[in-house]
């Protein structure tokens, strides 16, 4: 059967796609190849046409992951600097959506324990998102203030989200969502009242 010039791609583009949603969903081991190639409206079969492995696979998903948090900063930043992207980022929809939302927040203690191959592809992404985020912190701070205060945000901001999604109580939830905030506008330099 003769196919579409550019279908491969299509496919492929779809099974990542489908791929990053779920693994940040579920965590990647708990997500078979058969169901991902279902749920992607594919056979199991044709997996190893696009990927030599899962852990290929994983990469690339989470390269996808970081493309759709990069356009979801830039946007937050167009709309009102690092302050909106920080409440945007400890937001309850982010907390309860893991799958359209940032995979270090989902992924990072599975990722943890994959090959070195994919934790480089993590640290190169981590590297992007403290980058932007230096990007836009107060000129009076030096670079290695800003550096240590990028790195802190973002820890501050995913180790808030994964605990705020642990917890069992809804309103401990909520306070875990807003000490994270308040903490990293604190690293920020951004003098503004929690809402």
């Amino acid at each position: 059967m003769r196919y579409e010039k550019g279908h491969k791609e299509t496919t492929r583009r779809r099974i990542v796609e489908t791929a990053a949603a779920r693994f940040r969903k579920d965590g990647i081991e708990a997500v078979g190849l058969a169901d991902l190639m279902a749920e992607a409206g594919l056979t199991h079969g044709g997996f190893y046409s696009h990927f030599s492995s899962k852990e290929d696979l994983v990469r690339a998903a989470m390269e996808e992951a970081a493309s759709q948090s990069q356009e979801r900063f830039n946007k937050r930043i167009e709309e009102g600097g690092l302050e909106a992207w920080i409440r945007a980022y400890l937001r309850t929809a982010h907390r309860d959506h893991p799958e359209g939302g940032c995979a270090v927040a989902a992924l990072a203690s599975e990722l943890a324990r994959h090959p070195k191959e994919t934790r480089k592809g993590y640290t190169e992404r981590l590297e992007r998102v403290t980058a932007n985020v230096e990007a836009h912190l107060p000129a009076s701070m030096t670079p290695d203030q800003r550096r240590k205060s990028a790195v802190g945000i973002f820890a501050t901001l995913v180790g808030a989200m994964q605990m705020s999604r642990v917890v069992d109580d809804s309103g401990k939830s909520e306070q875990i969502l807003e000490a994270g905030i308040a903490s990293a506008l604190a690293l920020a330099q951004i003098n503004t009242p929690i809402s």
